[in-house]
């Protein structure tokens, strides 16, 4: 299970780009002016091979400004969501009425606090640090986040009880469902539980956040994976959409295959793709569930017609998800939920012979060769199949350099002209010949 790290602090102390040095790209979006950070921002990072979930939060300011209070709500959501909180100051500006009230919200939480003096790159400031101690707090490390100083003693303390966790190994099928507030996870679950062939046996979840539950479908067992409030923290967190994404990153992360919920009532929205996107990124299966298709009136078959368009342009993405429309209420259509999440799961454990890859990859590169660039053109060799969950490919070329985009694109699709690899990402890795890793 990773831990989670959230980053608190008043504004303009430095937290967007410590949030981008841990997470090694520019994800927070960083301007010299205070509260330019309004939503909390998620992330997967990895230090010394050890993966956690980071936060970035908006800075609290006992000032009125018009976002201050709804700054003060996701941070207390971020710091209860978290394991560890690194509270990050300003080395220049010292001590102050903000730092103090963050301070009493901290000490409420009782979660591992570590002050982060920021700024700390010159003498002058490095000898104002000791006033910061009057917090109360038993961790104190000094800082550049611009300059990458003391970046490392900061996450070796942060992380030292991190690898202390027991993994267990579950081989069962493991599938979430996952989507924004209100969209009808709460009764998808409900639903499928209550099928007359599922046997139902509550079990203890693994995170704080989500039941795990014990499905038994077709006379085989299942991990249910829920986020959908079985557990309620308050309305806060199933009122307010943005709150639901670190959730939904867990369960993705423990997934074998995520089903993402749509509102049928409502249509496609930029949260549904944000929270797609984390799906894909970790590499998982998925299949997408347009819910409450009772509320559908008019003509279904125009109507479902319409919503495979909409969503292939605004998944564009992942146009191999699978897709079933159905109503969790009335639990019509809700068979056809489960053949497609075995369907996609087993499509994303298939293994490929090295010899039917390597046909694949070379009839397409003898039919559709690659273009030259600046003289040199691209060379595969040999390609073979290297894990699954997702189906990842080694191919062996002579200059990786010279693979394009739109030629990744081209042999993927051909790949999957080929195989059945629907409801899965495949994932194409082009070596150097010679090269390991």
């Amino acid at each position: 299970m990773k831990r989670t790290v959230c980053l608190v602090g008043k504004p303009n102390v430095g937290k967007s780009t410590l949030f981008n040095r841990l997470v090694g790209k520019k994800v927070s979006i960083i301007e010299d002016i205070p509260g330019v950070t309004r939503d909390r921002i998620y992330a997967s990072a990895v230090y010394k091979d050890i993966p956690y979930y980071l936060i970035d939060t908006g800075g609290i300011d006992i000032s009125d400004g018009s976002f201050n209070e709804e700054i003060k709500v996701q941070v207390e959501i971020g710091i209860n969501e978290s394991d560890v909180i690194i509270f990050v100051v300003d080395g220049k500006d010292g001590l102050t009425n903000n730092d103090l009230i963050i301070r009493d919200m901290l000490r409420k939480s009782n979660k591992k606090v570590i002050v982060a003096i920021n700024k700390v790159d010159n003498k002058k400031v490095n000898e104002n640090i000791y006033d910061f101690y009057s917090l109360g707090f038993d961790e104190y490390i000094s800082i550049s986040s611009e300059h990458n100083i003391g970046i490392e003693e900061l996450m070796d303390k942060v992380t030292e009880d991190f690898e202390s966790d027991v993994v267990t190994t579950d081989n069962r099928l493991k599938f979430s469902v996952i989507g924004r507030p209100n969209v009808g996870k709460s009764s998808l679950v409900n639903a499928l539980l209550n099928e007359e062939r599922v046997i139902v046996s509550n079990v203890a979840g693994t995170t704080r956040d989500s039941i795990d539950t014990i499905l038994k479908y077709n006379k085989e067992e299942y991990v249910l994976i829920d986020t959908a409030g079985l557990r309620k923290k308050g309305k806060i967190f199933e009122s307010v959409e943005k709150y639901s994404l670190l959730r939904s990153m867990r369960a993705i992360d423990r997934s074998d295959v995520c089903i993402l919920v749509l509102d049928g009532s409502e249509g496609i929205i930029e949260h549904d793709k944000h929270i797609a996107g984390y799906a894909i990124e970790a590499g998982k299966a998925l299949v997408i569930c347009v819910n409450k298709w009772d509320t559908i009136t008019t003509d279904k078959d125009a109507e479902m017609k319409k919503w495979k368009t909409d969503i292939k342009n605004n998944f564009a993405f992942m146009p191999y998800a699978k897709v079933c429309f159905l109503s969790a209420k009335t639990k019509k259509r809700i068979n056809s939920l489960m053949p497609l999440v075995l369907e996609s799961y087993n499509n994303a454990t298939k293994e490929i012979k090295t010899n039917i890859i390597n046909e694949i990859i070379m009839n397409a590169f003898i039919e559709v060769p690659p273009p030259s660039y600046k003289g040199k053109r691209l060379k595969i060799y040999f390609t073979h199949q290297t894990s699954t969950k997702p189906p990842r490919f080694d191919i062996e070329v002579n200059s990786k350099g010279l693979v394009h985009f739109s030629y990744y694109r081209y042999l993927e699709n051909k790949i999957r002209e080929n195989i059945d690899f629907s409801g899965t990402p495949i994932i194409l890795q082009f070596k150097n010949k010679g090269e390991n890793n």
